[in-house]
């Protein structure tokens, strides 16, 4: 259960990431509506990973919480505001994936 609340923390830290990519993009009150987004997001996402690391090693659960957000947000950037998939970007990218499988498999 505790993985799970710090996959779904991971994926709202990409979703604060993407409000402020979309913030940036908008005018107006479009722009304060993705940043009240953004601060809604951010609060979740801190909250959940506040509570999985009450049960996960800090280590483990911090590493695995910022890789999804990484690994997230360069997908959204890749995908929502078409930013270059390059084979580099993508070969990290994979090595990030595995290192996070890696950190859950050895983490108790």
């Amino acid at each position: 259960m505790n993985w799970i609340l710090l996959i779904i923390a991971g994926l709202f830290e990409v979703a604060f990431a993407t409000c402020l990519g979309k913030a940036k993009e908008a005018t107006g009150m479009e722009s304060t509506y993705w940043y009240i987004g953004f601060v809604i997001c951010l609060s979740i996402s801190m909250g959940l990973l506040l509570k999985a690391t009450q049960h996960l090693p800090i280590g483990s659960a911090y590493a695995v919480w910022t890789g999804i957000g990484a690994v997230g947000t360069v997908l959204v950037g890749i995908f929502v505001f078409k930013e270059p998939a390059t084979f580099w970007r993508l070969f990290f990218i994979t090595t990030l994936i595995t290192s996070i499988i890696g950190l859950k498999v050895v983490s108790h």
